[in-house]
């Protein structure tokens, strides 16, 4: 069986979980006029006009090759404009693995999240500090982000976030957790990925999904169980793994 990959939504950010296609869109970031000839702002645009113009400012340095003018965005004051900078720099192709590091340790949650979404491409990023971060949506992220990197070295760590009973409280984030397993599909995950079938209905679907990466009576087994889950998603993941006409 082959995983796949898919994503939540929070605060504006979109991150997909493992069980389709992998994507997290970026907010938009250019000027758009309007029919009157006014500029549209994105439901998260800051208040203050100068932040928006500095943030427009690196946006448009990312869209038009201009390296010199987006790498200071990394250092603003406003979170919205370090952001923004971060995804002008991987535009260009010149972020870095020491802009990702310190874009994880940043004081605002957006920017941490930020950095965890653009370390997906980067697997020499360590994203094991943003896994126990404070803030919910960084720790949905970098799960989302470990899947895409692929390294086992994050199992013991996801499974402990996919845990039930004991793992992280925010069911996004169990769900992610799960998803990751199921992306990275080493053995030493599926367990886990077996037991968040007692988990609430979202990280149910997620792990029926996730037991595509595996193989084995266990796995075979599992998906029988799903057959007769209470949530119709479930059911429907196990029949169309299992065949079942």
């Amino acid at each position: 069986m082959a995983g796949g990959s898919g994503s939540p939504q929070r605060d504006g950010v979109v991150v997909f979980g493992h069980s389709g296609e992998v994507a997290a869109p970026e907010s938009p970031d250019v000027e758009a006029p309007d029919g009157r000839g006014q500029t549209l702002q994105p439901a998260t645009e800051p208040p203050d006009p100068a932040v928006t113009d500095r943030r427009r400012r690196v946006a448009l340095a990312g869209h038009r090759g201009d390296g010199s003018s987006a790498r200071p965005g990394l250092e603003d004051v406003a979170p919205e404009v370090r952001s923004t900078a971060l995804g002008a720099l991987d535009r260009l192709g010149l972020l870095t693995g020491d802009d990702l590091a310190r874009a994880m340790t940043d004081p605002a949650p957006q920017v941490r999240r930020r950095g965890c979404e653009l370390a997906a491409r980067h697997p020499d990023v360590d994203l094991g500090s943003a896994l126990t971060d404070v803030d919910a949506s960084v720790v949905e992220m970098a799960a989302w982000a470990t899947g895409e990197q692929g390294d086992a070295a994050y199992v013991p760590v996801l499974t402990a976030l996919a845990a039930t009973t004991s793992g992280h409280p925010d069911p996004l984030c169990r769900e992610a957790a799960v998803a990751a397993l199921g992306a990275i599909g080493d053995p030493s995950g599926l367990h886990a990925v077996v037991a968040a079938l007692g988990d609430k209905p979202a990280v149910r679907r997620r792990a029926a999904a996730a037991l595509a990466a595996f193989d084995g009576p266990a796995v075979e087994s599992a998906l029988r169980r799903c057959l007769e889950d209470r949530d119709w998603q479930v059911r429907q993941v196990a029949e169309d793994l299992l065949a079942v006409e």
